[in-house]
Order: C-alpha cells, then structure tokens, then sequence
C-alpha cells in the first residue's frame, strides 16, 4: 500500500477536486487486470478552477528570487525520490515497464529537475542584455534599453505514455516550464493514472513547502478529446507542450491557431529515425552491428520516439550477410508487453498494412511475449525505389518493427533522404572509408533532422545544455525547439524591451548592481555576474 494514499482526484491548486464526467481505471497490460482506484474525470466547467488558479500565479512565481526558484525545483526532485519504491512498482503495474528500465528514468526525472535548478540559479536563460543611454551620441542620442525574457504564462503539458516518469507529470516540458517561471497543469495520462498521482502530490507537497502560491501546479483527469481541447482552448493557456501520436498532436495544433489568441504548441510526435549503413561499416564485426541495431528497436518494446524505424544498408553480397544476420538476431528475441493493449493492438495493424505492400518481405521475426500486449518484433525488408514511390512505407509504426531498406548507390539514397518528413534523428554507420560519402549527405540530413548521429543509437537521450530531441515537421510541430535538454526553457519565455524606465520602475534583473547577480550582455559584450553596471 502506498504511503501516499490515492484518491482517485485531480489535484488543483492544493485541493483534491471529484470529477463527474465518468471513471477511468488503471489496467496492468501485462494480466489485463483493473487496478484501482476509480479515477473521476473532470468536466470542462471544472478544469476553469485550474487555469484560473494558474493565472493568479503568474505574476509571483515568474519573479521568483532565482534561489527561491531553484530551491523549489530542487524540493521536487527531493519528493519523488522520497516515493521512490511505490511509484516504480505502480509504475511497473500501469505500464508492464521492466523495474531495471523504471529505475533509470526515475533517476532522470530528479536529475533533470536538479539540472534546471541549475540553469535558474545561474540565470542566462533570463536573457539580461543592456545598452546604457547615449546622451551625447550624434546624430542623435541613444535612451537607456534594458531586455530580459519574461515567462509566457500558463502552460498545459500532456502525459506522455511511454515516459510515465521523465516525460509525464513531472518529467522535461513540466520541468522546463517551470524552470521558466510558469504555472503548469499536467492532463494526467490515463494510461496511468496512479503514477500520475503519486507525482502530483510529490509536487504538489513541493509547492506547500517553498511557500509558492498553489496555483502553480495542477494535475487534471479527464478525457483527452474532451479535456485537453478544453484546456488548450481556454484564454488563460498560454503555450503547450504534448509528447504523442501525429493525430493528437495536429488536432491540439489546430485548435491552438483556431483561437483568438493563437498560442504555440511544442508537439513531439511521429518520427522513424533513419539509421544508414555505409559499406564500410560492413567490413567490421556485421553480427555485433546486426544485434545492436535489433537491441535498439526491441528495447523497450520498440516504444521510444528514437527507435531505428529504418535502416538503409548497401544491395550487394555485404548488405545481403547484413539483412542475414539482422534475422538471426530477431529469432532470438520475445516480444515484451507494451504499454496498452490498444497499443498493441494499433502496432499489430502497422505491421500488417507494411507486410501487405508490394515488394515487401519478412527479414526476420522474434517470438511472440507471454500476453497479448507482447507481439513478436519483426523487421521487414525492400529496396529503394518502392520505398521511395509508397508513402506507407515511410509511417511510424509505434513499437519493435523497422524496415530495412537496400540502396545501390549514394546518390540515390541522398536523392531519397531528401524527399523524407521531418525526424527527429539520423544515424551513420561507417568507417574513415566512407567520410566522404557522409560529408555529401550531411547537409541533406540537417534539413531534415534534429540529431546526427556517427556509430551509435538513437534510442537513449542525453539529458544536457547540448542536446536537441526536436526536428521538423512531423517529427515536431517546432523545428526550431528542442523538448529535451535545457534549452528546452525558451520554449517558454518571451522578451521583453524597457526603454527609459527609472531604476525604481525596473524589474531586479535589469537595476543598477545587478543585485540577482545574473551574467549579462552589456553593449554587445557578456559580462560575469560581479561586474556592476
């Protein structure tokens, strides 16, 4: 039994609020089990005492004292670590997730909460930049500009299900908005609704304890198509940010632009990852490549937004010993169960429809797991040119499948890359041999993708100052962000210009003495925290 009792409730603003739009349930996809309790899910009357509360808080938290701010994020990674033990093991029955790979993204849930406090002690994310007045300039004077980034506002972030942690209630773009300065209200996952609750007290607790009004975080249940339209409608919402399927995504990017006021949404949503082999790399150890690659797109039952959807390998003896192997690597392994049984269900049709493409055959095939949520990882084979004339081919399928593709000359794969949607990374497999073939498609993939990557995997995102986990359009609805990594706080910020305003008018980052002790950009030049100005 938890030491945090689930109520069943949404959160909001402190106070446990009973939805009556109907119940929603737990389910362990492993025994198809119900898990209780029963989740009340709000109506859209209800959710308004969750934005209205939002908006009350904007003002006081988005002028937080940077080590106030820090301190709060800090006290977030501090309470879910407290609930550590019963969030995996609730975790663990909602999602069929193994302990080991639960384990791992707690871990990166408070370390990425630590690493924002980090960036809000520091304060560059502010955006201070000052340029003195210029009495005596000719031909004419210059007036005292002051800048720095304000937040947006209240943000809306949607669960993620197969981050159930670190891309959830309190995972990257809850993080990040905060670590800007605005309130959040998380539309719990109902995939999993208890971990989402556990969550939400850790950081409701969190808010309570550094003293924060309780409007700067609220956790809703409800149904998606009903809830979170109503929350991305409403005209206190400011921006926000969704990990998902292309439809869901799209359907909260249009309603978003439907708006009066218009609001960006950071959607993360389908992307095939394209892995290319070059011959070189076939000269080295083919088997250990051919596991490596299946390790990836079996890991985690293929339900990562990086996994290698497509590998392009050479046509040729080597590519044939390649595809060989790639199938002696699959017999090897079982399906493991995935999130939903609906999720399994969609990835058994994707697999279905790209077997039924013409010319388009079986490389190799796992066995089937212990439960119907557990289907056999399969990699499916053709060549270039059908990949390139038949759309179907060039879709997602959620979940352990890929399509190995055969490529005969550089060009031609160039010419198709070119040709591809958005995603979110690409990988090279090669050897010193084949750098001047990479040089050629490297300015094609950085039109179309948001990491390159040389002789490794995709799958496993670096949480840090450097990384992008974001790419073109469909991969994300903003190719310009990145929803991973600490650059993902812009998202959320806005500038904002004061021009000729008294000391005593400006905000603290921009006074005399720098007293937040933030760096700043002085006439064009970056300028430590004790310097004065």
């Amino acid at each position: 039994m938890p030491t945090t009792e689930l109520t069943g409730c949404s959160i909001i603003g402190g106070e446990t609020v009973r939805g009556g739009a109907g119940t929603i349930h737990g389910v362990d996809p492993r025994t198809s089990s119900v898990l209780g309790p029963s989740y009340h899910q709000l109506g859209t009357d209800q959710l308004r005492i969750a934005t209205a509360a939002a908006h009350e808080a904007t003002s006081s938290f988005g002028n937080l004292d940077p080590s106030e701010h820090a301190q709060f994020l800090d006290k977030m990674a501090e309470n879910i670590e407290a609930v550590r033990d019963e969030l995996i093991e609730r975790a663990m029955a909602e999602t069929g997730l193994s302990r080991d790979r639960l384990q791992v993204e707690h871990r990166r849930t408070s370390n990425q909460l630590r690493l924002f406090a980090s960036v809000v002690r520091r304060g560059d994310h502010r955006g201070v930049r000052i340029d003195p007045a210029l009495p005596d300039r000719e031909p004419l004077p210059r007036p005292d500009i002051r800048q720095r980034k304000i937040p947006v506002g209240p943000v809306v972030v949607f669960g993620a299900s197969n981050f159930p942690l670190a891309f959830s209630t309190a995972g990257g773009d809850t993080a990040s908005a905060l670590a800007a300065g605005c309130p959040v209200i998380v539309k719990a996952h109902n995939a999993h609704p208890g971990t989402g609750e556990l969550v939400g007290w850790a950081v409701t607790k969190a808010v309570q304890e550094c003293g924060l009004h309780p409007g700067v975080f609220s956790l809703l249940y409800g149904a998606g198509s009903v809830i979170g339209q109503a929350l991305v409608s409403d005209p206190l919402i400011k921006a926000v940010g969704f990990t998902g399927s292309r439809d869901a995504g799209t359907a909260l990017m249009r309603t978003a632009a439907q708006r009066t006021e218009p609001i960006p949404v950071y959607a993360e949503m389908s992307s095939i990852n394209p892995v290319i082999v070059f011959d070189s790399a076939l000269d080295e150890d083919m088997d250990a490549l051919a596991q490596a690659f299946v390790a990836s797109v079996t890991g985690s039952s293929g339900q990562l937004c990086t996994v290698p959807g497509l590998i392009f390998v050479p046509e040729g003896i080597k590519g044939d010993a390649f595809a060989t192997a790639v199938g002696r690597a699959l017999s090897t392994t079982t399906g493991q169960t995935m999130l939903t049984e609906p999720i399994a269900t969609s990835w058994t049709h994707g697999v279905e429809t790209l077997a039924s493409q013409d010319n388009v055959s079986l490389v190799g095939q796992g066995e089937p797991g212990p439960n119907k949520a557990a289907p056999a990882p399969a990699v499916y084979g053709t060549d270039l040119g059908t990949f390139t004339g038949n759309e179907a081919l060039h879709r997602e399928i959620f979940g352990a499948a890929a399509l190995l593709v055969r490529y005969g000359s550089v060009a031609e794969l160039k010419e198709t890359v070119a040709r591809m949607e958005g995603q979110l990374t690409a990988t090279l497999h090669l050897t010193e041999a084949s750098y001047d073939d990479a040089l050629e498609l490297l300015p094609v993939l950085e039109q179309r993708v948001g990491r390159i990557l040389v002789n490794g995997w995709p799958t496993g995102v670096e949480v840090g100052h450097a990384m992008v986990h974001g790419g073109p359009f469909p991969a994300t609805s903003e190719g310009r962000t990145t929803s991973v990594g600490t650059f993902a706080i812009e998202r959320f910020l806005r500038p904002v210009a004061y021009q000729n305003l008294p000391q005593e008018l400006l905000p603290e980052p921009l006074r005399h003495g720098n007293p937040w002790h933030l760096t700043q950009m002085i006439e064009g030049v970056i300028t430590p925290p004790d310097s004065h100005r």
